[in-house]
């Protein structure tokens, strides 16, 4: 028999294979180039080969079945450009298709099995793991499915969370086990089953005893042993339900799902129209040409900007985010089993909750009891939705509060491992805070700030050791809400970015490392969607219209409901602190005036306080756009066009994204585009706002940048650094450094350094950028500085 790298196999004394895989230098199972090759001589050596009876395939891994298709490796490999598949190209995406056909037929024609009567060797799953995408239509192309009885193990086909659809198989086999409906939820949605609702479904045939289904799956090929086939290889299958251009059932289907997919999406992510096209074409012709035309749609997935963009952002760099890409090399992992959180109000709340989650003990202090017992109130409201739904039991809620300790003691700090301060956004009132605090913890406890614009700078004066201060941005609610902006100042040490890393780790946020400038990434990116969409309101561009914009780009919530969300109050007092702190530095928006009469003239400040750009009735609840706005600012006779709004809406977005990193804010594109989609709900099928600019083009952006600017304002003019690249031909990730690779400086940031050197450069007459900064550019500046000195 021959040896393969990527599974191992095992014959019994009735010929019946167990194939385990076990993938090497993975951390799970993935469909690999090498894995599918060998996967398909094997099933060519399986069907010729008369000794082997029947299969069973399993994981070698304890942590799951089979994960999919190694995304990373996809991406790296994908030659593949809008409009150009080749002929090999198709053929060589039928390989995995075609290993799992084989499988499923012996290597029979339809002929063969139809009016031959030819079967095909017995096949079964043993799926003790999850088994998603690639790993789950492997399973599907098996005739028999075994899950072990665990609630934790999740099957589905998430293709579509990258821009892609199941392409070995998925698509077809599932609708034909459940069904159109049930089939086009598990593809367009991605949502995982559990074993028991995937075997309601028609998805497995038996759920047993953990640790029983390799043992399940044997009896079930013994048994079998004379040879099966796939219910789509009888003559006469059918559909569950119906399916095909003439039956009732299915093309009310299809009228009905095309409809919800285009309100749902707006035109936004193909991949959702893909699938439904290879569920309507897969049901009228025979599976053999229905996997063919899935592989069809996701090549063309494969080679637009959409799917790129996603598994770029939302699978590669997110992950690499997330197992701490920008952590400082050399520190040991920090073992966080103790937080102090100070401040109890809904951000204090909030960090409390996620720490707990995590399995970490929690002091949540605050000024008194009575504020303090918030925690725990903010926990028991959550949880005691959990238990009322039957996702959690009263025993684990139990626990979980018991990890949050209440107190309104100093002294109870003294033995945590980490301080995350979220009191009041004053800096009177976290000096105070700071010191009380560091005369009760030990020296080597970091100590994070939560804070939205103060600089951590500023704030790390009051501390005594400010080398362990750092930022910690949560966003509300905390428990909900994905980023966590991580914040070091120009003195933090190493150890802090560390620690800050490790517990961003256990609390599984998607983090970004961004430079100490008020605001940082996030706020400085923000506001200036807000005010576009306020500025438009005074030019008596209709709100409505604003709003119905912003959905159709893929914006999570319009920006006059975002507005009230996060209460124009807040802004208010924001922009008025800014000023107050900024003096003759302050740049106005032009959306100043406009702001304070809502909060100061108007009352209305937001929907916490009951009225904002939207009417709410008295539980919070929204209700309609407010009619008396146009008392104030009359609707303009002639109104812009929905793509012009629609441009605004955007390009307030991406203009200053571009302009924090061309200034350094962030060290990478990677940081931009994570911190946009899962801080500010960029649309996610751009990859956010970075990627953005590099599908459309460089010179395209600052073309329409520059039209935008010299029509509303200079807030939409590209920085000096987007014009270069433009005219070079560059694009944000060309040359950008994989974010698996990233490691920052002990202030943080690399790039950010590079950028202080270019403006000192600027300065003093040396023609530089941050693209072409080189030793000598240094050694120039240097040379420069030395000869001030001597004089």
């Amino acid at each position: 028999m021959a040896k393969y790298n990527n599974f191992t196999l095992d014959t019994d004394a009735d010929g019946i294979v167990l194939l385990t895989v076990d993938v090497p230098n993975q951390t799970m199972n993935v469909w690999t180039p090498e894995f599918i090759s060998e996967f398909d001589t094997f099933i060519d050596d399986f069907n010729s080969n008369e000794d082997m009876k029947g299969l069973v395939i399993t994981s070698g891994k304890s942590n799951a079945f089979l994960a999919g298709a190694d995304l990373e490796m996809m991406s790296k490999n994908s030659s593949l450009t809008d409009g150009e598949i080749t002929k090999q190209d198709f053929e060589d995406a039928m390989v995995l298709q075609r290993a799992f056909r084989k499988m499923e037929n012996g290597g029979h024609t339809v002929r063969q099995m139809q009016r031959e009567g030819k079967k095909a060797k017995p096949c079964a799953a043993a799926i003790e793991g999850l088994a998603l995408g690639g790993g789950l239509e492997v399973c599907l192309a098996t005739h028999h499915r075994v899950v072990a009885d665990n609630p934790k193990i999740k099957l589905g086909l998430p293709e579509v969370m990258v821009g892609l659809l199941p392409g070995a198989g998925g698509t077809q086999r599932s609708m034909r086990l459940m069904g159109l409906q049930a089939s086009a939820m598990l593809c367009t949605q991605g949502k995982p089953l559990d074993p028991n609702k995937a075997k309601a479904q028609g998805l497995v045939h038996e759920v047993v005893e953990p640790g029983k289904t390799v043992e399940a799956a044997k009896a079930w090929v013994k048994e079998n042993a004379k040879g099966v086939l796939a219910p789509w290889d009888v003559k006469g299958f059918k559909i569950p339900g119906g399916g095909g251009a003439m039956n009732p059932k299915s093309v009310q289907f299809f009228m009905a799902s095309g409809a919800m997919a285009l309100q749902q999406t707006k035109r936004n992510y193909p991949a959702v129209e893909a699938i439904l096209s290879c569920l309507y074409e897969g049901s009228i012709v025979p599976i053999d040409t229905a996997l063919a035309i899935e592989v069809k749609y996701i090549m063309k997935l494969m080679s637009g900007p959409t799917s790129k963009n996603m598994i770029r952002t939302l699978f590669l760099n997110k992950n690499a985010a997330e197992k701490g890409a920008g952590r400082p090399e050399g520190i040991p992992q920090q073992d966080i089993k103790k937080v102090g959180v100070l401040g109890c109000g809904l951000m204090g709340a909030g960090i409390a909750h996620v720490t707990a989650k995590a399995g970490m003990e929690v002091i949540s202090l605050d000024r008194n009891m009575e504020e303090a017992q918030k925690a725990i109130a903010y926990s028991q409201k959550i949880l005691d939705k959990k238990v009322k739904r039957g996702r959690m039991t009263q025993e684990k809620a139990d626990a979980f509060l018991a990890r949050i300790t209440p107190t309104d003691n100093y002294d109870m700090l003294k033995d945590v491992d980490l301080i995350i301060e979220a009191v009041f956004e004053r800096p009177d009132v976290k000096a105070d805070v700071i010191k009380k605090t560091e005369a009760v913890i030990g020296k080597d406890v970091i100590f994070a700030t939560n804070t939205s614009t103060l600089p951590i700078g500023g704030l790390a004066k009051h501390s005594s050791r400010p080398e362990q201060y750092i930022g910690m941005h949560f966003f509300s609610p905390v428990d909900k809400m994905p980023l966590l902006e991580i914040i070091p100042h120009d003195g933090t040490g190493d150890l802090a970015l560390a620690v800050a890393m490790d517990y961003n780790k256990k609390i599984r946020k998607t983090p970004i490392v961004v430079k100490d400038v008020r605001g940082f990434f996030t706020n400085q990116v923000f506001p200036p969607y807000i005010n576009e969409a306020a500025l438009m309101v005074t030019e008596g561009v209709s709100m409505a219209l604003i709003e119905n914009c912003a959905a159709n780009l893929g914006l999570p919530i319009g920006p006059l409901a975002v507005s009230d969300d996060t209460t124009l109050k807040l802004g208010y007092d924001i922009m008025k602190s800014t000023q107050e702190e900024m003096g003759d530095k302050y740049v106005p928006t032009g959306a100043e005036e406009f702001i304070e009469n809502m909060v100061t003239k108007w009352d209305r400040g937001g929907r916490r306080l009951g009225a904002g750009f939207y009417n709410y009735d008295k539980d919070g609840k929204r209700l309609n756009l407010w009619e008396g706005m146009t008392e104030h600012y009359p609707l303009a006779e002639e109104q812009p066009s929905p793509e012009e709004v629609s441009q605004r809406l955007l390009y307030s977005l991406v203009a200053p994204s571009a302009r924090t990193f061309a200034e350094g804010v962030v060290p990478d594109p990677q940081s931009a585009d994570l911190g946009a989609i899962f801080g500010l709900g960029f649309p996610p099928y751009t990859g956010g706002p970075l990627s953005y600019i590099d599908t459309i083009g460089l010179d395209a952006y600052v073309a329409t940048a520059d039209m935008l600017a010299q029509r509303h304002g200079a807030r939409f003019t590209p920085p000096q650094m987007v014009r270069d690249m433009a005219k070079k031909g560059q694009t944000f990730y060309a040359d950008s450094t994989p974010s698996s690779k990233r490691v920052y400086t002990r202030s943080g940031l690399n790039r950010m350094l590079e950028v202080e050197v270019v403006k000192i450069a600027n300065a003093m007459g040396i023609a530089a950028s941050v693209d072409d900064l080189k030793a000598d550019t240094v050694s120039k500046i240097l040379t420069a500085q030395a000869g001030k000195r001597a004089a």
